[in-house]
């Protein structure tokens, strides 16, 4: 007996799959000898075209042998679009004067003067519309005169673009331009690969030649006009084009930076829609000088600005909104950036207190910030010292809720901006008890905290408080939610009693940071009392090598710094009625 047995419908996905699969690859092979045959279509064409394109040139007479707008000048167009069956191609042409070393070169030894020795033409074919992946084709030659050439009425034009380091750039797009001769000259080429374009031939011209040299992703560099408003003395004027003379000229470009500009305070809270400004150090004319680059911004209503396209340079920035103080920048102002660097700058901002003076102190050597180092400024009887890398968070004000919890019994209202205990039915205070609150939590703004000390006010208690009247803990983490109170031995045996300046080593690491206080009287008549609580911290935040003193007198200040391993540095500095910065170096010992 036969038994019939039908197709599953696995069996004929399977099948459907392994044709899809072999179709797919014959399609593929197809497809790829189709476009192969198409470029060689489109290859043979270009071939055509550049080749009755140098047909042309060498049945031209010697002397127009040469661009629309170039150097040398001539009759052929720098650009044109050319047809050859169904393909239209663009020819990019260019025609080069070549000084050959072989009877001596211009300005050399011995001295050509007549350089021009023969023509050197080059012809690019491209085409933009082919729908194919076709690679631009180009072919050189080269056009000799039939004589011996003259000693030449022209100059040579030799244009260098090097980069931050004095490399040269090669492929950078070098376009000049001189309407005040005749032909008139509009040429854009390309440095070889030395960063360097020679144009030999070129005509004399005085201060005629404007010349700019550009690469994408790169800064630019250009020539500018003698007598322009705004810029009457530039640097780098119209080039001068002078009789067998070769005029070199250079240029300095380098790859595009950015800069992040960040605006907040010393624990990190961003400040939105701050305004500053900002200038490089590089000057395009002098006599007065004229900056390259200068322009104002505005940071987000995060406390952020992206600045795209930044040359390298030196760059100062400074702050335009009088109701803040810059507590310090980080890094220090001015700030170098590099070619093909990103940098965040970071304005460290308090409201406005001034007169206000920022001091900073770096290395004279390598500019570097020196970090912990006593800054103390004096006019007559008044010294005030301050020590850098050290900021201040302070609580002054329970009465908004400040505690996050308590055993009840301390009043956060009563005496507003003091922390005192409750009085009970008869107006008198518990005794013999000790209450405790513990605070909301301070952000420090971020982990690379050290927590330098603790002080409160009043440090004296009445007399009737007794010993232990106003104690505290502190407790630090970052992860806002595992609070282990301790006192001065870190442990939570013991309690801070008086001010410190020198807390446990493992509060430091943290972000986050709350203290506990506990109060507590002998005499039922008088209450212990906390006007105000700080802490002495560094963090991300805290700007290194700075300090700002504020509500100063006007007049002239004497600064003194000290720090290890560096002789003592000094200056003197006019304080007016806002806010003022000053960098005094140090020599290291």
């Amino acid at each position: 007996m036969r038994t019939r047995r039908g197709t599953s419908l696995i069996d004929l996905l399977i099948s459907m799959g392994i044709i899809t699969v072999l179709f797919g690859g014959v399609y593929l092979v197809y497809f790829s000898i189709l476009t192969s045959i198409t470029n060689i279509g489109v290859r043979t064409a270009a071939s055509t075209v550049i080749g009755q394109e140098i047909e042309t040139v060498r049945n031209l007479p010697y002397d127009s042998v040469g661009t629309v707008g170039g150097v040398p000048p001539g009759v052929i167009p720098q650009a044109q679009s050319v047809t050859q069956g169904k393909f239209t191609f663009i020819l990019q042409t260019t025609v080069r004067n070549i000084d050959d070393p072989f009877d001596g070169t211009l300005g050399g030894n011995p001295n050509d003067t007549a350089p021009a020795d023969y023509k050197l033409v080059s012809i690019e074919a491209s085409c933009p519309t082919c729908v194919t992946n076709f690679v631009p084709i180009e072919i050189t030659t080269t056009v000799a005169p039939k004589n011996l050439e003259s000693a030449t009425q022209n100059g040579s034009l030799f244009i260098y673009a090097l980069d931050a380091s004095g490399v040269g750039v090669p492929g950078a797009t070098v376009h000049v331009v001189n309407a005040s001769v005749t032909p008139s000259i509009d040429l854009m080429d390309t440095t070889n690969a030395s960063g360097v374009l020679q144009l030999v031939g070129v005509p004399t011209s005085t201060q005629g030649y404007t010349i700019s040299v550009t690469k994408d992703g790169f800064s630019s560099d250009r020539t500018y006009p003698i007598g322009a408003p705004g810029n009457p003395n530039p640097v780098k004027p119209y080039a001068t084009v002078a009789q067998q003379a070769v005029t070199s000229i250079t240029f300095s470009i380098d790859t595009l930076s950015l800069i992040k500009v960040h605006t907040s305070n010393n624990r990190c809270v961003a400040i939105g829609n701050e305004p500053f400004s900002i200038a490089g150090a590089k000057l395009i004319g002098t006599g007065p000088n004229v900056l390259k680059f200068s322009t104002t911004s505005v940071t987000d209503a995060g406390g952020s600005s992206i600045l795209p396209n930044i040359e390298w340079d030196n760059y100062s920035l400074g702050l335009t909104d009088a109701a803040y103080d810059v507590a310090g920048t980080m890094p220090l102002n001015p700030v170098t950036i590099n070619p093909s660097s990103t940098q965040d700058f970071h304005f460290i901002l308090q409201p406005t207190a001034d007169p206000a003076l920022l001091v900073a102190a770096q290395d004279a050597v390598s500019g570097a910030p020196i970090p912990n180092v006593a800054i103390t400024i004096t006019k007559g009887a008044f010294s005030k010292t301050v020590v850098t890398n050290h900021a201040t968070v302070s609580e002054t004000d329970w009465s908004g809720g400040s505690l996050t919890s308590q055993s009840g019994g301390i009043d956060v209202t009563d005496k507003p901006g003091s922390l005192t205990l409750f009085t009970n039915a008869s107006g008198t205070y518990a005794t013999g008890t000790s209450l405790w609150g513990i605070s909301d939590t301070i952000d420090l703004g971020g982990s690379s905290s050290t927590l330098y000390g603790i002080s409160w006010d009043p440090l004296n208690q009445p007399g009737g408080v007794g010993a232990g009247g106003l104690e505290f803990q502190i407790a630090a983490n970052n992860d806002n939610t595992t609070w282990n109170f301790m006192g001065p031995d870190g442990t939570g045996n013991t309690y801070f009693t008086a001010s410190s300046s020198s807390l446990p080593a493992q509060l430091s690491g943290n972000r986050y940071l709350r203290y506990e206080v506990f109060m507590s009287t002998q005499d039922g008549t008088v209450t212990p009392e906390l006007d105000d609580i700080s802490f002495d911290f560094t963090a991300n935040c805290v700007p290194p090598a700075q300090a700002l003193f504020t509500s100063l007198g006007s007049g002239n200040y004497t600064i003194d710094i000290t720090a290890p391993n560096y002789a003592e540095g000094s200056s003197t500095v006019s304080v007016g009625a806002g806010f003022q910065s000053i960098t005094v170096p140090l020599a290291h010992l």
